[in-house]
């Protein structure tokens, strides 16, 4: 059975990670199809949401063949490829490039530096699904290095192989589907899988912002 939507996807998903709720985590949601499905676990949470733009970095020669990955803050990660077959100050170069453009992209959304808003909290990494989770490794090296306590990988789907690779770098791994036999694009588990905008990441940022100081004003005044 599919999902109809990520936000039917993030409903499903928060189901397996109402435990988390009493440790107060913070979701990171990968931009931008990550982000529907976060805020939908932000909100059964009562987690901030914040967004975090992993950057593939592509083969010289075939630019849509990702070689690693990298956000603005934390190592690059390698996918299957030697880095160091690659000249070195191309890969320095394409490295600085995407890391500009996590930048930008964060500022454009408003959110928070990486360390500001995960220092010793659990982090939820959330991404609407993994293939082969090279962007979420990015993500969750990011994460540990901003100091998160614990990581926690929240996806609707993935490859049973990302996935086992997957659990030696996350604390903890929660995926709704585990396909033994992946059908090759995370799409493909969708009815609907429609491009995510800027313009709907914004809102939803905007939405999870108002819901958290509402929820701080209510808690203060029954204090």
């Amino acid at each position: 059975m599919r999902f109809d939507d990520r936000e039917d996807a993030g409903e499903r998903l928060a189901l397996h990670l109402s435990h988390l709720r009493d440790e107060r985590p913070v979701v990171v949601a990968l931009t931008r199809g990550g982000v529907p499905v976060g805020a939908r676990v932000a909100a059964a949470l009562q987690a901030p949401l914040i967004p975090l733009s992993p950057r593939k970095v592509g083969h010289p020669r075939q630019p849509e063949y990702a070689i690693a990955a990298v956000c603005e803050e934390g190592p690059l990660v390698a996918a299957e490829e030697d880095l160091t077959a690659f000249d070195a100050r191309w890969l320095a170069a394409a490295v600085a490039t995407e890391r500009l453009e996590a930048r930008r992209r964060r500022e454009a959304y408003g959110g928070a530096t990486l360390s500001e808003a995960v220092a010793d909290r659990t982090a939820v990494v959330v991404d609407d699904g993994l293939a082969t989770g090279v962007t979420m490794r990015a993500a969750l090296a990011a994460v540990r290095t901003a100091g998160a306590r614990r990581t926690v990988l929240a996806v609707p789907v993935a490859p049973a192989a990302t996935v086992e690779r997957l659990r030696e770098v996350a604390d903890e791994v929660v995926v709704e589907r585990v396909e033994e036999r992946f059908l090759g694009s995370v799409g493909s588990y969708y009815e609907r899988f429609d491009q995510v905008t800027d313009g709907e990441v914004l809102r939803l940022l905007d939405q999870a912002q108002r819901a958290e100081r509402a929820a701080a004003s209510n808690a203060m005044s029954s204090s």
